[in-house]
């Protein structure tokens, strides 16, 4: 695995730090994280690539293809800035340089798997199958999610693409009935493993104390030690990992 995409079963679901959880958590190699459009902000304003090398730490290389300025899907904040949209190849070409120079490249989407690029339909599937990269989903954790989640993976597999697993972005410090049954439902759903619940509010977390915490996040498949009481069945209290 040199390549991981990460995309999500929507936006605003914690993407972002589940990417910089898992180069953190990978801190001996060498890692890049690439953000093919990065939509909402103007110049010289920190995305989400950015972020993800602040919180992980100096082993991480920040790249982003191209910037629109309204809060859109890649597609339509290109159309309407009047600027060229980022192409799969394109996408598929930057990771691959990068995975030249590095041990392990994150490729960030932007919201969820299909939403589109370009005015020819193009999606962040259509990179990762170039790249024959296997796709990492993030979810939330409440009520919804299943169905989301399911969708997004049967839209993987029917592209001959690979999910490795799911990663729970945002859980809450108390969650309810819903994203308590979720962890053990999750799998079932998504037709691949739990990797990770990261806790509501991590990418608050001061970067030395993100770093220290991110392995204990994630499974082994994913550079982590999560404990296994953790891995187990309707395990997660709703703690925030590392706290006693």
């Amino acid at each position: 695995m040199t390549i991981l995409v990460v995309t999500g079963t929507g936006t605003e679901i914690g993407k972002t730090i589940v990417t910089a959880a898992v180069a953190a958590a990978y801190r001996d190699l060498r890692v890049a994280v690439l953000k093919p459009a990065q939509t909402g902000l103007g110049p010289g304003e920190p995305g989400d690539a950015a972020e993800v090398a602040r919180l992980a730490g100096a082993h991480v290389t920040a790249v982003e293809l191209a910037r629109f300025p309204e809060p859109l899907a890649p597609g339509t904040a290109a159309r309407r800035a009047g600027l060229r949209p980022v192409r799969p190849y394109e996408i598929a070409e930057a990771a691959q340089k990068l995975e030249t120079e590095h041990d392990l490249v994150l490729v960030e989407g932007a919201g969820g798997l299909l939403v589109r690029y370009d005015e020819r339909g193009a999606t962040l599937a259509d990179a990762a199958r170039l790249m024959a990269a296997p796709v990492l989903v993030v979810a939330p954790a409440g009520l919804g999610t299943l169905n989301a989640t399911a969708l997004t993976t049967e839209a993987l597999r029917s592209r001959g693409l690979t999910c490795p697993g799911v990663v729970v972005g945002s859980m809450p410090a108390e969650p309810d009935l819903a994203s308590r049954c979720n962890l053990d439902d999750l799998p079932v759903a998504a037709g691949a493993p739990l990797l990770g619940v990261v806790p509501a509010g991590a990418g608050a977390l001061a970067p030395p104390d993100f770093r220290a915490r991110a392995a204990g996040w994630l499974d082994p498949e994913l550079g982590g030690n999560r404990p296994p009481d953790e891995r187990l069945s309707g395990a997660y209290g709703g703690r925030m990992q590392g706290e006693p």
